[in-house]
């Protein structure tokens, strides 16, 4: 067959619906499963709905409900209301898909299967794997339940915990703020400093500045990745006096005496303990346990795909996008909706019987958001060079892209991104670029 409409059959229309796999029927099969509804399984689910029409495509997600991640930041910060970050999973996957309510425990990618937590195996002629990250606070000794203990720990990487977060950044009258960046992936790099940055500014204005020390406490040897965007923010820290001590991974949270135990990745064997009066935590992440135990990844536990086709490296048939992948590319909303387009080209071309032949260049954005009203807006590629699409310099900071972050991006993701509209902004960025030698340009200076 040639085209994807002669591959699924008449379309056949219905309203979402919901299974748990404990009531339904044995031996469903699906033209696409599509494990994890966060922002890459829905738009993919929306365009691939569209395409193949009412029943051919399933999504097994066993969550209530979908937030908007990227605005945990600005609740943390005390700008948004964490009840306004999410809406109900009903409300975002498609119509026409239908809803698995379960986990997926077992992949079987010889026999084209998924095995549900209820036992109840799912057969499948393509696999999209948009599973995400899952948050292992218990590789911390003290966590999680430090954070019941302890009033002034919080992060933002959790729906409960980070409604810690503004409280405890008010309550702060002084000593060590620390701000910690595991040793591992985590979902947008960018985030772990935002929050410093704007914890910094609220204790500007509420007078206890000058009684403390912030500290950002990263196992990286570096404050980002892309040279001209740490530029930005080696002047921010610089000019607000905040201190960097870098290669340090926390390993260890004593509440009762308030002490951080960091391995010192710089001299391995040895630690350093900082007493802390204020600490953001950053846990660390990897794939959800069924898939990092699973024949679909590579030795680091993220699922094996090429970084241009995002197609699977052994199982043709079996494509990923968003944070579960192992293409070196950063870890957001923003990479998930460019990735979207091009999945969409290559799993359709597969499906047609045709190799895939779209290349993903890695595009991803971090809004680094430097305080209320500024932002230093990052986007690049998998050279990690910049790849901007303002016909600006996005390198300093900006009241304009603060306004993109916060009332911009929102509304195309929850309107257009999950509705399968929006693959990241590359045509826009050659309309903003007309008559100038475009966002290449910059890749000569970097």
């Amino acid at each position: 067959m040639t085209s994807t409409k002669l591959l699924v059959g008449a379309y056949r229309k219905s309203a979402t619906k919901s299974f748990s796999t404990s009531s339904a029927s044995l031996g469903r099969h699906y033209k696409l499963l599509i494990v994890g509804s966060g922002s890459g399984g829905c738009a993919t689910a929306s365009k691939f709905s569209k395409k193949l029409g009412a029943g051919h495509v399933g999504i097994i997600e066993p969550k209530d409900d979908h937030y908007y991640q990227p605005w945990f930041t600005l609740v943390g910060g005390g700008i948004k209301k964490v009840e306004d970050s999410g809406k109900k999973m009903s409300e975002v996957i498609p119509k026409k898909a239908d809803w698995l309510k379960t986990t997926a425990e077992a992949f079987d990618p010889k026999n084209c299967t998924v095995t549900t937590a209820t036992g109840e195996e799912i057969k499948y002629d393509f696999l999209v794997m948009a599973c995400g990250l899952q948050l292992n606070y218990n590789l911390i000794k003290g966590l999680p339940e430090g954070f019941d203990k302890d009033p002034m720990l919080c992060s933002n990487y959790d729906y409960e915990y980070v409604q810690k977060t503004w409280p405890a950044i008010q309550k702060f009258k002084g000593g060590n703020a620390i701000f910690t960046m595991p040793n591992t992936p985590v979902k947008c790099a960018g985030a772990p400093q935002k929050i410093m940055y704007l914890a910094e500014e609220a204790w500007q204005k509420s007078g206890v500045r000058d009684k403390s020390t912030v500290m950002y406490n990263t196992s990286l040897s570096v404050l980002f990745g892309v040279k001209k965007y740490a530029a930005g923010l080696h002047k921010v820290v610089d000019s607000r006096d905040i201190k960097i001590n870098y290669q340090r991974n926390l390993i260890e949270v004593n509440t009762d005496k308030r002490e951080a135990i960091f391995q010192k990745l710089d001299s391995p064997g040895e630690t350093q303990t900082y007493k802390y009066d204020f600490m953001h935590i950053t846990p660390p992440m990897s794939t959800p346990d069924p898939v990092r135990k699973s024949c679909l990844v590579d030795e680091a536990g993220y699922v094996d795909v090429d970084q241009g086709t995002l197609q699977h490296k052994k199982y043709p048939n079996i494509f990923a996008i968003g944070d579960c992948f192992n293409a070196p590319t950063s870890k957001t909303a923003a990479a998930a909706a460019s990735q979207s387009g091009y999945l969409e080209k290559n799993l359709t071309a597969v499906m047609s019987g045709k190799p895939a032949y779209a290349k993903y260049d890695g595009y991803t954005s971090c809004p680094l958001i430097t305080g209320r009203e500024k932002c230093i807006m990052a986007e690049f590629n998998y050279d990690s060079l910049p790849l901007e699409t303002f016909p600006i310099d996005q390198g300093k900071e900006r009241r304009s892209m603060y306004h993109v972050k916060k009332d911009i991006i929102p509304i195309i993701y929850w309107n257009m991104m999950l509705k399968g509209y929006w693959n990241g902004p590359a045509a826009y960025r050659k309309l903003m670029h007309l008559g100038t030698d475009g966002p290449e340009k910059l890749k000569d200076s970097y």
